[in-house]
């Protein structure tokens, strides 16, 4: 009973990516031929919200589920790996049309796209783990 705020927020974050349309592969379309602003402020958005979110982490005002304070772990820089990483899921989400975030919401409108689309993230991340020791961390 506990964890019935994550599913209401999950629920929640589900609705906002239907209705705001980022679940649209005609939107993603229009975004990367820089047709349409739409995506762009989603996205923006997003990262504002969780700007916030991070402050509110770092400062102790939300706490996980057993009401630990969550400290977030510096990140290795890496201008090499950045860019790599960014082309791979670049190359994923336009080849797809689909962003790896929404994929359940997609599931719940269009069947077999999304599972195709979930088989080729659970293998994507499948050979990453059996590559993930000898890529440079």
């Amino acid at each position: 009973m506990k964890n019935i705020k994550f599913l209401l927020l999950g629920v929640f974050f589900a609705i906002v990516l239907s209705k705001t349309q980022a679940i649209s592969w005609y939107r993603f379309y229009e975004m990367f031929k820089f047709q349409s602003f739409h995506m762009y402020g989603i996205i923006g958005g997003a990262v504002v919200i969780s700007a916030i979110i991070m402050q509110l982490f770092k400062s102790g005002k939300i706490k996980d589920i057993n009401g630990n304070k969550i400290t977030p772990k510096p990140k290795k820089k890496g201008t090499v790996r950045t860019l790599v990483g960014g082309t791979f899921f670049g190359l994923g989400w336009g080849i797809s049309g689909a962003c790896a975030a929404p994929i359940f919401v997609i599931l719940g409108f269009k069947l077999v796209p999304a599972l195709i689309l979930l088989a080729g993230a659970l293998l994507g991340a499948f050979i990453y783990g059996l590559l993930s020791k000898k890529l440079p961390h």
